[in-house]
């Protein structure tokens, strides 16, 4: 006798568990990576290495032809890491998954289709209420990679961002004071008899510990200066050796910033860098010193620092030399990128097995600490402050 056919198909029938299991073998991700347009900014979110681990996870990579020529990563590159090029910007800014180092503009928005998954940093200082009130529109999903935590609670971009930026305000310290540069002709280096290069830091943070490592590498005498005395111990134990601290007095201060050679700056505050040197101050230091001043990008911690370029990066003032570029990384956009795809990487691969971004966003509480719009809904608390937005907390809208 024939059975009656049943009104519900095989797949319907499966257990809720069952088909959830399915749904999560499902996570081949379409990745598009535009080529940056910002003034100056030369880095890639993906090495081609990273390029490769992907793909071979089966997951799909579009990248805009030169993407990665800043980094001196050629298409070629690419397409032997099983990435596919495209000169059709609009093709690759159609892709479900946007990665990119800056922020989209206004009109990369409009080349995004809607409910798009989008990773990029936020910097929330140069944004405006109409770029939250366009992804919204749109019904974008948003991560900010400078806001992603790991396991220990930390920010991983802004930390190895801080840690390049740190090493590379003593090798701009050491090129501007060659002749070369139309400085005063000290070097970097314990040479034999000659009195060592004076180095002063502000900042016990990530920046201030990685300038403090590379001018002790290079032999400098250095006096690091922070009104934390937790992030001061913290410094001597990381170095592993005694330096000299100090607390922010204007006295201290003072005097070693009149004996000093070079003159960092990385005080970070909350909404703008405290302003701890004044002009009076600057105008007591020797004659050719050179300034640093790695929190330029928030307001800068000289009162005499202004933002310069890469091209020319360098004002004097009281014949002081002040460097002020904001993105200092970006003079070594190789290494930063391969900075970037170190971290970009463990979570592309983890969205994948988890079955996509929702799966990922219910499992990763610091995954989730990135995401500030979540299909058009703002869920960043910050941002909404910031821009008088209404926000959402994402913990209801997920679960």
């Amino acid at each position: 006798m024939n059975q009656p056919s049943s009104p519900f198909s095989k797949q319907q029938l499966l257990p809720q568990e069952e088909t959830l299991e399915i749904l999560k073998k499902k996570g081949e991700l379409f990745i598009g990576i535009p080529k940056e347009n910002q003034y100056q900014e030369k880095r890639i979110c993906l090495t081609p290495d990273a390029v490769n681990a992907i793909t071979a996870h089966g997951h799909r990579v579009l990248i805009e032809s030169g993407a990665g020529d800043g980094a001196n990563f050629s298409d070629n590159d690419y397409t032997n890491a099983g990435a596919e090029i495209s000169r059709d910007t609009k093709k690759v800014f159609s892709c479900p998954i946007i990665l990119k180092v800056e922020p989209p503009s206004l009109s990369e928005i409009d080349l995004i289709n809607p409910q798009t998954i989008v990773i990029s940093a936020l910097q929330i200082k140069t944004q405006s209420k109409a770029y939250f009130e366009k992804l919204a529109k749109k019904r974008l999903t948003a991560i900010a990679f400078e806001y992603i935590r790991d396991e220990d609670g930390k920010y991983p971009a802004v930390r190895s961002l801080s840690e390049i930026a740190g090493i590379s305000s003593i090798l701009i310290a050491s090129e501007l004071m060659a002749t070369t540069n139309q400085g005063n002709g000290l070097m970097f280096g314990n040479i034999s008899g000659v009195p060592p290069v004076e180095v002063v830091i502000i900042g016990a943070g990530t920046v201030g510990e990685f300038a403090a490592r590379s001018a002790l590498g290079l032999g400098a005498n250095i006096k690091i200066f922070d009104n934390s005395i937790t992030k001061l111990r913290n410094i001597q134990t990381n170095l592993k050796q005694t330096v000299y601290t100090s607390t922010i007095q204007p006295k201290n201060l003072l005097k070693a910033l009149k004996r000093c050679d070079v003159a960092i700056g990385a005080a970070r505050g909350k909404d703008r860098s405290p302003v701890v040197v004044s002009s009076t101050m600057v105008e007591h230091m020797k004659r050719g010193a050179v300034i640093i001043d790695v929190s330029i990008d928030m307001g800068g911690c000289f009162e005499t620092s202004e933002v310069t370029t890469h091209d020319k990066p360098t004002v004097e003032k009281f014949d002081v030399i002040h460097y002020g570029v904001p993105n200092i990384p970006s003079r070594y956009p190789r290494t930063s990128s391969i900075s970037i795809s170190n971290i970009f990487t463990p979570y592309l691969l983890k969205i994948g097995e988890d079955g996509g971004l929702e799966h990922s966003l219910r499992f990763d509480k610091g995954l989730r600490n990135g995401l500030y719009m979540y299909h058009g809904i703002l869920t960043n608390k910050s941002v909404g402050d910031w821009f008088g937005l209404t926000y959402n907390d994402i913990n209801f809208l997920i679960f």
